[in-house]
């Protein structure tokens, strides 16, 4: 996974996430990052903080819609794309 923390400065930075634990990680670094409480993130988020929770602990089964609301509201975005024509990779 390329999405990691830089110590010195908290930001997250963003790339490729192959496994749920890898999204579950990054949308906990965003959250924290914007200064959100699971609570207040899930209930602007539309789920429930149960849900939020699974998520960030990288929940394989977690309903993809809710995700991608989380996604959203978060302020990020998902993008889906053939290997072949990997935009990371420069091509």
């Amino acid at each position: 996974m390329t999405a990691k923390t830089i110590s010195s400065t908290q930001l997250t930075v963003y790339g490729k996430v192959s496994t749920s634990q890898e999204i579950g990680s990054v949308i906990a670094r965003k959250r924290k990052e914007i200064g959100l409480k699971q609570e207040i993130a899930a209930g602007l988020s539309g789920v429930g903080t149960k849900f939020l929770s699974q998520l960030e602990n990288g929940k394989e089964t977690a309903e993809i819609g809710k995700v991608l609301q989380v996604l959203n509201r978060l302020g990020l975005e998902l993008y889906i794309f053939p290997r072949s024509a990997n935009p990371l990779r420069g091509e």
